[in-house]
């Protein structure tokens, strides 16, 4: 839930709430607590009286008002709004010399499935989520006003989001992008850039052996996924060096968005 009126973005959920309090403490401008959570949070309460912001506890149907959702899990930390920033030559240079894995994300959909690949990406070490600015779905709900605003200023990214993260926006970075196949054919100079296709020829185990032939010892991988009905629009995949399936049995046709960027990302987090 995004307060339009202080720019602050509600975090709940235990472990998205721990997560934000231990790497981002500064970033925390209010907090509402149960008292069974007292005891974790005891040090960032502590900062934040130090700092002179306010910490409440309260019951949970206070706290299912501040954060609009009956997930909290007994906290909400109302945080400065994070804003996606754009993507800079920068930093894709340092994503490629230092060998970083993570994910472009193209019309993937809704914001559950961003938390659930974001988990995904953090517990295999992967670095970053490059988003398309035009999906959407990813972005917090505003008001009728900002139809008027400039799309860049509108990219942020959504309580629901953080909460299915579980803490791993915290270890991410998030940046945005215009035009997808023009920033792939850019972005596949410096990257290994690997779509997925549900009709492709290479499978996902052919994976080492992409990563064997590179001419770099350890080279950075960008994942793209696409939608899961339409997947990857066909000036993308060309636009990919690259394109694996994950092989099945046939009996459904795809896997969740988020669950496939697992298995890709384990299969390059065991290379």
């Amino acid at each position: 839930m995004r307060n339009r009126l202080t720019d602050e973005l509600a975090v709940c959920g235990l472990n998205a709430a721990l997560a934000v309090a231990e790497h981002h403490p500064l970033t925390i401008n209010r907090l509402f607590l149960r008292e069974d959570r007292l005891k974790s949070f005891s040090v960032i309460c502590k900062q934040l009286a130090e700092r002179k912001r306010p910490y409440k506890l309260c019951e949970d149907e206070e706290l299912e008002r501040v954060c609009k959702s009956v997930h909290h899990q007994g906290v909400v930390a109302m945080i400065e709004e994070p804003v996606v920033e754009p993507l800079s030559d920068e930093d894709l240079e340092l994503w490629a010399a230092e060998g970083k894995t993570g994910l472009l994300l193209h019309s993937v959909g809704n914001d559950h499935n961003l938390g659930a690949i974001a988990r995904a990406a953090a517990f295999f070490d992967a670095s970053f989520i490059v988003l398309n600015e035009k999906d959407t779905a990813f972005l917090a709900q505003g008001s009728p006003d900002e139809t008027k605003i400039p799309t860049e200023t509108q990219v942020r990214l959504t309580t629901s989001a953080y909460r299915v993260a579980e803490g791993a926006m915290e270890h991410l970075t998030i940046r945005r992008i215009t035009n997808t196949a023009a920033f792939l054919k850019d972005a596949a100079k410096k990257l290994i850039t690997i779509g997925t296709d549900a009709r492709a020829r290479m499978r996902i185990s052919d994976l080492s052996v992409i990563v064997k032939n590179s001419k770099t010892r350890k080279p950075g991988i960008m994942l793209v996924l696409g939608n899961e009905e339409t997947g990857l629009p066909q000036n993308v995949k060309d636009r990919c060096a690259y394109l694996l399936r994950i092989p099945g049995t046939g009996n459904i046709d795809s896997l969740n968005v988020s669950q496939a960027a697992a298995l890709f990302l384990y299969a390059i987090f065991e290379l």
